[in-house]
C-alpha cells in the first residue's frame, strides 16, 4: 500500500500544531476554573494522581514505539498477513500491560495517603478517587488501544489529533458544567473516565474504516518476537528517565510540602511545559532528516548539522527563557494572584531548567534519530535515580527550590555528560567533543547575559499590572533577539540557519539575500 508521505506529513504537522494550541489554551482555562470553583487543593490532587499513574505507565514505555517500528517494513512490502499478526501481538501486550498496571495500582492503594502532606478536602475519599483514576488508565489499554498502531504506522496521526480535539472538547465542556453547577470532584473524574473510553472507541472506528483489511489475527515468528522484545527493553530503559524526572518531582512535593504547594508548582510547570511543547514540534519535524543524514552523510557533515541545530535551539530557547524570567511573575499575578506565587529565586530555577531541558531534548533527538537506544539504555535510568535521591535530600532543606535544582543538577552532572559521551562515541568523532562543549558554553553565556540585561530593563517599568505585562512582553521580543543577532551574525551557523529558514519558507522572504 502506497503512503503519501509528504501529504501525510503536512497534514500531521497542521493538526499536530492545532492540537498543541488547543491543549495549551483549554486546559489553562480548566485549571483556572478548578482554582476558582473548587480550590487549589483539588488541582494539587489532580496533578498528584497524574504523576502516580505516569509512573505506573512505565510498563508501556517502549512497547508502542517498538511495535509501530516493526510495522514499517511489512507496510512497505504490503504484507497484510504480517501486519495483522503484529496487531495481535500488540493487542496481547497491551492487555498484559493493563493487567499489570491494575495489579500494581491496587497493591499501592493503602500507601496513597502517605504521598500527601497535610489534609485532603473534607468531601474526598482518597481511595475512591485514586481507584477511579486508576480505572481510567487501565481502560485506556484494554479498550482497542492496539488500533492506534495502524494509524501511527501509516502516518495518519492527524486522525488521532482530530479525535482528541473532539473528545477533549466534550470532556472539558461537561467538566466545566460539573465545576460550575455541582462542584462534585467525583463526577469531574468520572467524566474524564468516560471521555477516555469515547476516545478509544472513536479511534478504533476510524482505524477500521480506513484500514478494514487489518485484523488482530495470526502469529509473529518467534525470532522476530525476540527482536521486538529486545527493542522494547532498550526503549524502556532509555525513556524511563523523563517520566521519573517529572513524576518524582510531583510526588516528592506532595509528600513533603502538601497539595497547595504542589498546585502552585504545577501552575508554573504548566506554562513551562506549554512552551516546551511548541519547541518539541520543531524538533520532531527535524527527526526524519537527521536520521537520514546520520546514515547518508559523513561524521563531519553531521557534526556541522549538530552545531547548526544547537545554535537554532539556543536562540529559540534562550529567547523563551528570557521571556519566562521577565514575564512569569506578572502573568502569575494576573492569573492566580499573589497568594499562589513563588519567589523570584524559584522563577530563576524554572528558567534554568527550561533552557537546559531544551538542549537535552536536542541531544536526545540525535540519539533517537540514530537508533542509539541500546548504547544509551542505562543513562536515563541512572540520571533519574540521581534526581530522585537529590529530591529527597534537598526538599527537606530548601523546600521546593531543592526539587527544581535537583532536576537541573541531575541533567548537568549525570545525564548531559553521559549522553554527550555516547553521541560523540557512536555518531560523531570524539575529537569534536571539546569544540562542541566550548561552543555550547559560549551560547549559554550569551543567553545568561541576555536574560540578565532584559530583566534589568524590564524591572525599570513601573506601570499597572496589565500594562507592565504588555511592556515587558515588547521588551522581551526586542532586546534578546537584537543581542543574539549582534553576537551571532558573523558565525557560520547563523548563515546556515538563515539559508535553512529560506528553504523552509520556499524563498518567500528572500532571507538569504537579506543577510548578504
Amino acid at each position: 500500500m502506497k503512503i503519501e508521505r509528504t501529504k501525510n506529513a503536512i497534514r500531521n504537522i497542521i493538526f499536530g500544531i492545532i492540537l498543541r494550541i488547543y491543549q495549551l489554551l483549554v486546559p489553562f482555562l480548566m485549571r483556572t476554573a478548578m482554582i476558582y470553583f473548587m480550590g487549589v487543593r483539588y488541582l494539587g490532587l489532580s496533578g498528584l494522581f497524574t504523576s502516580i499513574l505516569s509512573v505506573l505507565n512505565l510498563a508501556e514505555l517502549g512497547v508502542g514505539s517498538a511495535m509501530i517500528f516493526s510495522m514499517y517494513k511489512p507496510i512497505v512490502d504490503d504484507d497484510t498477513k504480517k501486519i495483522c499478526a503484529l496487531m495481535r501481538l500488540y493487542k496481547i501486550y497491551y492487555r498484559m500491560i493493563g493487567l499489570s498496571i491494575a495489579a500494581v495500582g491496587v497493591i499501592l492503594t493503602p500507601f496513597i495517603p502517605r504521598l500527601i502532606s497535610g489534609d485532603v478536602p473534607n468531601d474526598i475519599n482518597i481511595y475512591i478517587l485514586y481507584l477511579l483514576n486508576l480505572s481510567a488508565t487501565v481502560l485506556s489499554y484494554w479498550l482497542f488501544a492496539y488500533k492506534n498502531s495502524i494509524l501511527h504506522a501509516f502516518q495518519r496521526t492527524d486522525i488521532v489529533s482530530k479525535v482528541s480535539i473532539v473528545t477533549s472538547s466534550i470532556q472539558y465542556f461537561l467538566q466545566l458544567a460539573v465545576l460550575i453547577f455541582w462542584r462534585d470532584y467525583y463526577l469531574y473524574v468520572i467524566v474524564a473516565f468516560l471521555s477516555q473510553a469515547l476516545t478509544n472507541v472513536l479511534t478504533a472506528y476510524h482505524a477500521n474504516k480506513l484500514y478494514p483489511q487489518f485484523k488482530p489475527i495470526g502469529k509473529v515468528e518467534r525470532e522476530e518476537v525476540k527482536q521486538i522484545n529486545l527493542r522494547i527493553k532498550d526503549l524502556f530503559t532509555s525513556r524511563i528517565g523523563g517520566v521519573i524526572y517529572d513524576s518524582a518531582d510531583t510526588i516528592v512535593i506532595s509528600a513533603f510540602l502538601g497539595l497547595t504547594t504542589l498546585a502552585i508548582y504545577q501552575n508554573y510547570f504548566y506554562i513551562l511545559n506549554a512552551i516546551t511543547g511548541f519547541i518539541t514540534v520543531i524538533l520532531n519535524a527535524c527527526t526524519a532528516g537527521i536520521g537520514n543524514s546520520i546514515v547518508a552523510e559523513t561524521k563531519n557533515k553531521n557534526y556541522e548539522d549538530l552545531n547548526k541545530f544547537t545554535f537554532i535551539i539556543c536562540w529559540i530557547s534562550g529567547f523563551c527563557a528570557t521571556c519566562l524570567l521577565c514575564l512569569y511573575q506578572p502573568f502569575m499575578e494576573c492569573w492566580v494572584g499573589e497568594e499562589l506565587m513563588l519567589d523570584l529565586s524559584a522563577v530563576i530555577c524554572f528558567t534554568a531548567y527550561f533552557f537546559i531541558r531544551q538542549i537535552n531534548a536536542l541531544l536526545n533527538l540525535y540519539k533517537d534519530a540514530s537508533g542509539m537506544w541500546h548504547e544509551d539504555r542505562f543513562r536515563p535510568l541512572a540520571a533519574s535515580l540521581v534526581n530522585l535521591f537529590l529530591n529527597l535530600i534537598l526538599v527537606q532543606t530548601i523546600g521546593i527550590y531543592g526539587v527544581i535544582l535537583s532536576t537541573v543538577l541531575a541533567i548537568i552532572c549525570v545525564g548531559g555528560p553521559w549522553l554527550l559521551h555516547n553521541l560523540f562515541t557512536v555518531i560523531f568523532d570524539r575529537r569534536y567533543l571539546l569544540p562542541y562543549l566550548k561552543r555550547l558554553l559560549i551560547n549559554c553565556v550569551y543567553v545568561i547575559l541576555s536574560g540578565a540585561l532584559t530583566y534589568l530593563i524590564c524591572s525599570l517599568t513601573d506601570l499597572p499590572l496589565m500594562l507592565t505585562l504588555l511592556a515587558r512582553g515588547i521588551i522581551c521580543c526586542i532586546v534578546p533577539n537584537v543581542l543574539f543577532y549582534f553576537a551571532y551574525r558573523k558565525r557560520k551557523e547563523f548563515y546556515e540557519s538563515v539559508i535553512l529558514a529560506d528553504k523552509v519558507t520556499k524563498g518567500r522572504f528572500d532571507l538569504e539575500r537579506m543577510i548578504r
